[in-house]
């Protein structure tokens, strides 16, 4: 049988998905009651559809409770990640993101690692827990949607200054840069389309 391809693109202004506010002021986390899918569940590093149902009732729930977004914690108990997003914390002047088992290997973390590592930063990739989050200096996630958006607290706890830290504000600005062409690093980073 013969099969035909259909493509349909939209394209529309999208604003700042946590808000005006969260890339410079950070936002509101609160740990998940759901868990990330373990990797015996399903493919976790898989942008499928299956995967986003426990990520859709986390950031219900953490709305409901009067949160921006929610963490979610693998079976575990350690750190996994946004419900859209990767997390990273800083800790003495060192990016620490948790490891890959359940989380997705997302396109703008690649993009942050790299530009911390061209930064001279250490990134660590390491099982991370709660309280680690809770004690760090910075912390933000990263993501398509997301960029990159200062964590200021996670359940009522405020991590560091309580605000966008430092290394966080300079990855911020490396990213933007990047993305909006303005940096001549990583033009290969954007596809321009004519208007």
């Amino acid at each position: 049988a013969k099969c035909s391809v259909h493509v349909a693109i939209a394209a529309w202004p999208w604003g700042a998905y946590l808000g005006p506010e969260a890339i410079e002021n950070g936002i509101r986390v609160k740990t998940s009651s759901f868990t990330r899918h373990h990797v015996n569940v399903t493919m976790c590093r898989a942008k499928s559809v299956g995967t986003y149902m426990n990520s859709i009732l986390a950031n219900q729930e953490a709305h409901q409770d009067g949160y921006d977004e929610a963490l979610l914690l693998d079976v575990d108990g350690f750190v996994a990640e946004g419900s859209g997003e990767n997390i990273f914390i800083v800790r003495n002047g060192k990016l620490y993101e948790p490891e890959l088992t359940s989380a997705l290997e997302g396109i703008t973390r690649d993009a942050v690692i790299t530009l911390a590592r061209e930064a001279g930063l250490e990134v660590i990739a390491k099982r991370i827990t709660r309280d680690e989050v809770y004690g760090a200096d910075e912390a933000f996630f990263t993501g398509t949607a997301a960029e990159v958006t200062p964590i200021r607290e996670l359940d009522n706890r405020t991590i560091g200054a309580g605000r966008r830290g430092p290394i966080t504000e300079k990855l911020q600005t490396m990213f933007f840069d990047c993305v909006s062409g303005r940096a001549e690093n990583h033009r290969d980073w954007n596809t321009p389309v004519a208007a």
